[in-house]
């Protein structure tokens, strides 16, 4: 069985928004989307002469304490080998009221992310982190810095960037590659894969085709671009209640076997399905199935 720390970092990761930190009204309305996870945006969707007026209002947001609603709260920073992700980070280590989590965009390098574990560690931050696997380097890199730090619960696959890295077009095939690195690598330390979001608002369907090759590849969710989305995508990623049933039966049937195998309808069970199956009870317990 899983222990009580492990269970307490299982939760759905189905879906994610992005919320403007020039627009901390829209914050809110994020919040209420339905989507698993809220990030605050001071990377690509906010202007280079913005910069330090979204990070001062994004800060702002955590002053007070935040509600216990389910809700991921995340803020993706600047990259960290830019003078803008610099300040980010100051800005964060100056804070008594850090954000729970951190996104942290085009990591190529386990360095960077033991150089920023240290110093949340150093100013007695307990903030999570979030890398985002989007350019060919981390790629390259992605099972070091899957594993350099404790504090990471999620890797995110950057599409758009790393078609434009491997020079290949932003397609399922084309990437095929690149993301079951990236499910592989999460895998192996025991956190989530998140994929990129879809681009084309208007093609619902095709989205939910992608979300379902993403969930079946290994991934826990996708992100979206519009509140309208968002809703498919934890239909996607919420396990079905067939699943759930079979997720039951295994566990319960390990449980009571007390060994390191059993049988369930025919087929041998050892403890890597088992532990698939008590995770996916737990996502959801917590989605509320």
């Amino acid at each position: 069985m899983m222990n009580e720390e492990d269970n307490k970092l299982v939760q759905p990761r189905r879906s994610f928004i992005f919320a403007p930190g020039l627009r901390p009204d829209l914050y809110p309305k994020a919040l209420a989307s339905g989507a698993d996870i809220v990030c605050v945006e001071l990377e690509d969707g906010i202007a280079p002469h913005d910069k330090d007026e979204a990070r001062e209002r994004a800060m702002a947001l955590f002053a007070e304490p935040q509600a216990e609603d389910g809700v991921e709260r995340i803020v993706r920073i600047n990259c960290l080998r830019s003078a803008v992700g610099l300040d980010d980070v100051q800005a964060i280590l100056t804070t008594d009221t850090p954000p729970p989590a951190l996104m942290l965009p085009k990591v190529v390098s386990p360095d960077e992310v033991v150089w920023l574990d240290d110093l949340l560690t150093e100013r007695g931050h307990d903030t999570r982190l979030h890398i985002i696997i989007e350019m060919n380097a981390g790629l390259e890199a992605v099972f070091d810095i899957a594993r350099s730090s404790s504090r990471i619960d999620a890797l995110f696959f950057g599409g758009v960037d790393m078609a434009a890295d491997l020079r290949c077009k932003n397609a399922w095939e084309p990437l095929l590659y690149a993301r079951s690195r990236v499910v592989h690598a999460a895998a192996s330390v025991g956190v989530d894969a998140v994929d990129v979001p879809y681009l084309d608002l208007e093609d619902l369907e095709g989205m939910k085709i992608q979300a379902r090759q993403a969930r079946d590849l290994g991934f826990s969710g996708k992100g979206a671009i519009h509140p309208k989305q968002i809703a498919d995508l934890n239909e996607v990623f919420t396990p079905s209640a067939e699943e759930i049933a079979r997720a039951r039966k295994v566990v319960t049937a390990f449980e009571e076997a007390n060994t390191g195998l059993v049988v369930v309808d025919g087929k041998l069970i050892e403890k890597p399905v088992v532990r698939e199956m008590q995770r996916i009870l737990s996502v959801a317990e917590r989605a509320g199935v």
